[in-house]
Order: C-alpha cells, then sequence, then structure tokens
C-alpha cells in the first residue's frame, strides 16, 4: 500500500508527463499525423518512469511458503548390528521408511548413518566399529534446531564412546527402534579400566577397577590380574547380587620391567553366560627408569642424616649416596640434588664448585654450622647469630604456593635447634614453615624455598628432625606420611624446569579397529608455537618389523595425525622434526579387543528413557508399521504455512531503466526517419 504523498507524486509526475509530450508535439503545430501522436505516447511514457524513479516509491509483496516437518531417520551402522544378524532387518526398515508415499508427503525426511561418525547415507555397511549414539543425536539437534521435527532412531542402544545419552536434553522427540534381543541374561562385565600412562621402574602403580554384574542371583566369582607372561600378579573374590550389581576398586601393581607392560584382567565365567567376551581386558602402562641421584654431604655423623636417607630413598627412583667431607675431591655434576649438612669453613671449596655447576640444593644448618663462614657465601641469606641455642617449633604456613603440602601435625613434632638469631633471605622464596619460639608463633622462616637464577634451593634451620619421622609415626601409624612430606621436598627441588620444544600427546593403549590419534605441540626457541615445521611420525610393529612414516597435518594450534588400519601387537613411534635434531619416542600396544562384540542383547532400558525424556515412544523391531502409523496421526506434526513480506524501492527494478532507454530509443529513431530532428 502506498503512502498519500506518493501517491500525489506519482499523479503529479503522470500530469507532468503529459503536458511536456503535448506541448513537443501537439502545442501550435497544426500536424496532427499518427506519427505525432506515437511520439507524444513514447514521451509520456519515458518521462514518466524516469519521474518514478526520482519518486521511487516502495513496493510491497507478500509470499506464502509451506513448510513441511522434519524427520531425521538415523540408522546404526555399526558392526555389532551384524555381529548379531541383524543387518537384513534394519536395511528392510529403512527400505519401508523410503517406499512409504503418504511419509514421504508429510515430511521432509533424511537419512543419516552413524558409527564413529555422523554422514549423510544411502548405503548401509554395518561396519564401523564405534557407535556414537549421544554425539549424532546431539549433531543432529543443533542442526535442526526445530520443535516441528521428529527422530526415529533405528539402533540396537549400545553405546562404545561418548557421553550417556538417555538424559540428553532435547527439543525434538525420539522414537527408538529396538534392533536386538531384548532379553536380559545374566552377565558379569569389566566395564572400565583407570590407569595411568607412566609409572617408573620398582615403583608400586595404582590400577582402578569396574566391574557390572547384570542378574538377579548372588554371585561370587575371582578376579585376576595376570602380567604379559600370564604369571597371576593380584587375585580378589567379587560379590555381586541384585541389589550390589557393580563395584569398583583400586590395587597396586609393582613396575617390574622398564619399557612397555602389559596386563590382562579376567573375571571368572557364570555359568551358561551368553557374552564371555567382556570378562576380560587388556591394559598397558610405560615404565620409565629415570633415577634421581642424590648427593648427602656432611663434615659430621648425625642421626638426621641417616633418617633423612630412609625417607628419601622410600621412593625407588630416589638413590642417595653420602659423603663425609674432608678435602677429597667429589664429582657433583654426576648427580641431580646436593643436600649440605651443616657445613663450616671446609667447604669454601666445595660451594664454590657447587654454585658454578648450577645443581639445585637441600641446605640443613644447625648449632654445628659456620654462620660466619656461609654468610659470607652469598647464598642468598644471612643471619645474625649469637652464641646461644634455641629451641625452634614448626607451623604450617597455609599461603605456600610452589606446591601442595598437607598439615602432618607439623606443630606437635619436637622443635629443632639452632643457634638464636634473625635471618635474612635476600632472593625471591616462599616460606613453608615458620618458627614458633616459647610457644608464640613468629613469621621467622623454618623451613623456606627459593629460586635464583633458575637453580632451585631449600633452606631448613635446624636439627632435630629425625624426631620428627618417629613423632609422625605415632601419630599417624605410619612412616608414609612423613616420608611423603620428605618426597614432596625432593621432587620440587630436583625437577627439572626446563621445557621441552616437542610434546607428543598419545596413548599407551588402544583397542583394535579403534582410531588412533596422535597430537603434536612444537615451539620456536621462544616457547611459541610454530606452525612452520614439518612433523614426521615413524611407526614399527616391534614383532613383524614393519614400518612406515606419515606426516603431521596442521590443525589450529597443534599438529595431528590419525592412524587407522594397525593390526594388533606393540608399537614404537618416533615424532621428529624436519631439519632439526628435535624428536620424541616412546610405544603403544594394540589390543586383540572389538568393542562392538561385547554386546550380545539390546540396551532397552536406555532407549526407552531417551524416548521418555524427549516425549517420544519405543518401538521394536516388528513394530515399525506402528512407528509410521504414530508419525503419520500425530498432530504435533503439520505442515506449516508462513507468508512473508518484502518491499522493494523501484530504483531497484533494473528492467525499468531498460524500457526508459528503450522508449527514447525509438523516439529518436522515429524522429530520425521522419526527418523531425
Amino acid at each position: 500500500m502506498l503512502e498519500t504523498k506518493t501517491v500525489i507524486f506519482i499523479i503529479i509526475s503522470l500530469l507532468v508527463s503529459i503536458l511536456v509530450a503535448y506541448y513537443q508535439y501537439h502545442y501550435k503545430i497544426n500536424d496532427v499525423s499518427k506519427v505525432n501522436f506515437f511520439l507524444s505516447i513514447l514521451k509520456t511514457f519515458s518521462l514518466f518512469l524516469l519521474f518514478l524513479l526520482l519518486v521511487n516509491p516502495e513496493i510491497s509483496k507478500t509470499t506464502i511458503t509451506y513448510q513441511k516437518p522434519k524427520l531425521t531417520v538415523l540408522i546404526d551402522n555399526s558392526y555389532s548390528i551384524s555381529y548379531l544378524n541383524q543387518d537384513t532387518l534394519v536395511s528392510s526398515i529403512v527400505d519401508d521408511f523410503k517406499q512409504h508415499q503418504e511419509l514421504h508427503k508429510k515430511f521432509d525426511i533424511n537419512y543419516y548413518s552413524f558409527g564413529n561418525q555422523l554422514k549423510l547415507t544411502d548405503r548401509l555397511t554395518f561396519d564401523e566399529h564405534q557407535s556414537r549414539i549421544a554425539g549424532s543425536l546431539k549433531k543432529v539437534s543443533e542442526t535442526v534446531n526445530e520443535k516441528n521435527h521428529a527422530i526415529v532412531l533405528i539402533s540396537d542402544g549400545n553405546q562404545t564412546y561418548g557421553n550417556d545419552y538417555q538424559y540428553m536434553n532435547l527439543k525434538s522427540p525420539v522414537y527408538p527402534i529396538v534392533i536386538g534381543d531384548t532379553t536380559q541374561y545374566q552377565d558379569l562385565s569389566i566395564s572400565q579400566i583407570n590407569i595411568n600412562k607412566y609409572g617408573f621402574l620398582n615403583n608400586l602403580f595404582p590400577v582402578e577397577f569396574f566391574v557390572t554384574y547384570t542378574g538377579t542371583r548372588t554371585v561370587k566369582k575371582k578376579f585376576n590380574v595376570q602380567n604379559s607372561k600370564g604369571q597371576i600378579v593380584f587375585t580378589k573374590v567379587l560379590n555381586l547380587n541384585k541389589d550390589r550389581k557393580s563395584t569398583s576398586f583400586q590395587i597396586k601393581l609393582k613396575a617390574r620391567k622398564e619399557g612397555l607392560n602389559n596386563f590382562k584382567a579376567t573375571i571368572e565365567n557364570l555359568v551358561n553366560e551368553n557374552n564371555t567376551e567382556n570378562n576380560q581386558k587388556k591394559f598397558s602402562l610405560e615404565i620409565l627408569n629415570k633415577q634421581i641421584k642424590i648427593l648427602m654431604v656432611s663434615s659430621i655423623h648425625h642421626p638426621d642424616i641417616g633418617v633423612l636417607k630412609k625417607s628419601i630413598e622410600g621412593d625407588k627412583q630416589r638413590k642417595v649416596t653420602q659423603e663425609i667431607l674432608k678435602n677429597k675431591k667429589i664429582k657433583i655434576n654426576d648427580y641431580n640434588l646436593i643436600i649440605v649438612y651443616q657445613p663450616n669453613s671446609g667447604f669454601k671449596s666445595f660451594f664454590k664448585e657447587l654454585k658454578s655447576s648450577k645443581i639445585p640444593y637441600f641446605l640443613i644448618t644447625g648449632p654445628k654450622t659456620d654462620w660466619t663462614f656461609l654468610n659470607k657465601e652469598n647464598l642468598g641469606l644471612k643471619k645474625n647469630q649469637i652464641n646461644q641455642i634455641e629451641n625452634y617449633s614448626a607451623s604450617l604456613n597455609t599461603d605456600f604456593l610452589d606446591y601442595y603440602q598437607k598439615d602432618i601435625e607439623f606443630q606437635s613434632f619436637p622443635p629443632l635447634i639452632d643457634l638464636f638469631g634473625t635471618i635474612d633471605i635476600s632472593i625471591p622464596h616462599q616460606t613453608l614453615l615458620y618458627q614458633n619460639i616459647g610457644g608464640f608463633p613468629t613469621k621467622e622462616p623454618l623451613l623456606a624455598t627459593a629460586k635464583e637464577n633458575n637453580v632451585k634451593k631449600v633452606f631448613l634451620f635446624g636439627e632435630g628432625f629425625w624426631k620428627w619421622r618417629s613423632t609422625s609415626f605415632l601419630n599417624s601409624k605410619t612412616f608414609q606420611t612423613f616420608d611423603e612430606f620428605v618426597g614432596n621436598l625432593v621432587q620440587f627441588t630436583s625437577s627439572n624446569t626446563s621445557k621441552t620444544r616437542l610434546n607428543i600427546d598419545i596413548k599407551t593403549n588402544y583397542n583394535a579397529n579403534s582410531i588412533i590419534r596422535i597430537g603434536a605441540y612444537f615451539t620456536d626457541t621462544n616457547y611459541q608455537f610454530d606452525d612452520r615445521a614439518s612433523l614426521l611420525c615413524s611407526i614399527l610393529n616391534k614383532k613383524t618389523g614393519k614400518k612406515a612414516i606419515m606426516p603431521f597435518e596442521l590443525s589450529s594450534n597443534s599438529y595431528q595425525l590419525e592412524l587407522t588400519s594397525l593390526e594388533p601387537g606393540e608399537y614404537e613411534y618416533i615424532v621428529h622434526v624436519e631439519n632439526q635434531k628435535i624428536s620424541s619416542k616412546g610405544v603403544f600396544t594394540i589390543n586383540e579387543f572389538n568393542v562392538e562384540e561385547q554386546f550380545r542383547v539390546a540396551n532397552t532400558e536406555k532407549l526407552k528413557k531417551l524416548a521418555e525424556i524427549t516425549t517420544g515412544k519405543t518401538f521394536y523391531k516388528n513394530q515399525n508399521q506402528q512407528l509410521l502409523n504414530e508419525l503419520l496421526q500425530r498432530s504435533q506434526f503439520s505442515t506449516i504455512q508462513k507468508s512473508q513480506e518484502t518491499k522493494t524501492q523501484l530504483i531497484d527494478w533494473k528492467w525499468v531503466m531498460m524500457i526508459i532507454f528503450s522508449l527514447l530509443s525509438i523516439e529518436w529513431f522515429v524522429r530520425k526517419f521522419y526527418g523531425k530532428l
């Protein structure tokens, strides 16, 4: 609808066009021929259209469209469907959907298959080795994102990867068609194993197991863990029943050999158990042999030294060497950490070598310490002492940030003794334990950590902490608490904080037919991500000797590589940067384990829960016709009529200019032909 003002301008434009044409071809002209009349009409229309462009009215147009509801058919294309001989049935159900004319008249239908990934499909292969139900539902929901949308899920409901789908919050109702055997059989399974990627030689490493049971009877079965030689290294009897259908427990195994250590967990089969594939599961971890060598140097014999050695060597990856300094040469460069106990003036040349070596050290002082000598050594600390012994109790600084240290009842420990005086630490440091004198707390450090020129240092001001270990045992009934406290100090001080330019993200254990993703992060000398490098990965099968070299692909701020179709076995890998002497190597194992073969029955309960939460409805493999009728009859899915009004300006219509140009051209040629120019 045009505005009144616009209509007035259009009328004026028409009148002006008529007047101009009349004035040019009829006013004071006696020739009333048909040519003049034709020329006046051409002039009138061309001028009128030109004036219309100047007025430029807006023209409204209403467009009506009809939008059919959307239907997404999600088809499980995983190997478990063919393994359970349900592939022909699923293909038949999909054909019923594709051939149903009324359904296609009502819905806009898309067919997707899913396994490891979701994809549009017109051909089913049932050879995918993963099932991502939750991820597929999420992608479909995000793609359509309409309320007038239904999802049909044709699946056995068994998911091998991703979040639990049964409680997903979807806008669209889901109609599962349950494929497979819905009978519930008694079943025991090792559902999950949690383990770290690495362990240290001769140390204990934790492994966590999760065992589930389906059934109503009470069962009592033996759970074993075997090493690669078939030797049983752990055994336990599990009791499960209808009320206690799952259990989890943690064990500690000893790392006895360097390199990749493989294990197998098994649980005894039930009588007439239908699925025994999930009663065993392999796991592995890489054992490292990187022993920390520690040198403890003293000028005297003292119980503190023996206790400190015992606490440190509680971890088999730490080896302590004791030396009494008597003007003999000690090769300190062979060690990762130096512990200096109550030094005196005889340590002058030793400290000179220690400072030049940049090796981290742990300094312990006491009444036998020569503070006059230490104050001159530029170690970053000084003490204004007097020749008087003082008792110093400990209190924990809860604001200590270098690492986490829990309170092991430090205030109950006997006091340490040292010369009385104030301590000045002039280098960056943090106090872990404060001094308490005569029961009064102070802010003077008793135990402090420091760092100078990338060299870590620890200062303990007092002797007699051998009594601390005994007191800790009385408090907690174990030496482990105190040994962990000492271990934290040693780990912090001896740890190498230098950065590596190439970091690899890879697991040590994979199942057969799974996708192996290797991530690499490479930096320049300023430790900024470098996207100019070329990274290659060399993979060696240790049994067959077969070797392959593959390049990484740059992906955002990392390098990525996907490996597929590798045979089960042990593999070595080396990732190296071309034209640079930088590489990283390791090992991983591929187990003979097909996760899709672990399921013998459909997961009916989860599919029912999904349908209930999304206001859908569950159907079984012989009820696909009932589902088709449900979709056709449900009023929620109806065609939506949409009207859209669009406004355009006349100046946007290019054909108007073409008409004006054509009219003016015809007028010029006619006048030229009849000699009226």
